[in-house]
């Protein structure tokens, strides 16, 4: 069977870690308070085509930068860092700086999409999805 642009792979790897935030908007309530959450990041890529070695991203390379970016947010008060100045830590905001990093990072030209999923506990997250134009 050969490939055609009708298919879509996908692949996903995830990670855990806790980080703090505060809310900064009006009448935030008790998420205006230094609080922690336990997030789920999820990094999600899909594609038409694999490549040479028959795959969509090689794991080993999502783990590498994955494990930089656990490194980064593990135990931080995400108010106190450079992409969160001036702006609410929203788990959207979140996801989508989590995204840039990703995408920076990935030097693998098969993904035409990256979609970040972040859980900021069990019942709750916030997702962004791009074009990873190469």
């Amino acid at each position: 069977m050969t490939e055609t642009t009708n298919q879509t792979y996908e692949l996903a790897v995830t990670r855990d870690f806790v980080a703090q935030h505060f809310l900064t908007v009006p009448d935030a309530g008790a998420e205006g308070e230094i609080h922690s959450h336990h997030f789920t990041a999820e990094a999600r890529f899909g594609g038409p085509t694999l490549g040479e070695y028959g795959y969509l991203v090689d794991i080993d390379d999502v783990n590498a930068v994955l494990d930089g970016l656990e490194g980064r947010y593990r135990d931080a008060l995400l108010n106190d860092l450079p992409e969160f100045e001036g702006h609410n830590p929203s788990v959207e905001r979140f996801a989508r700086l989590f995204g840039d990093r990703i995408e920076d990072a990935m030097a693998e030209p098969n993904p035409t999409v990256l979609v970040v999923r972040l859980w900021e506990d069990d019942s709750a997250w916030a997702s962004h999805r791009r074009s990873l134009d190469r």
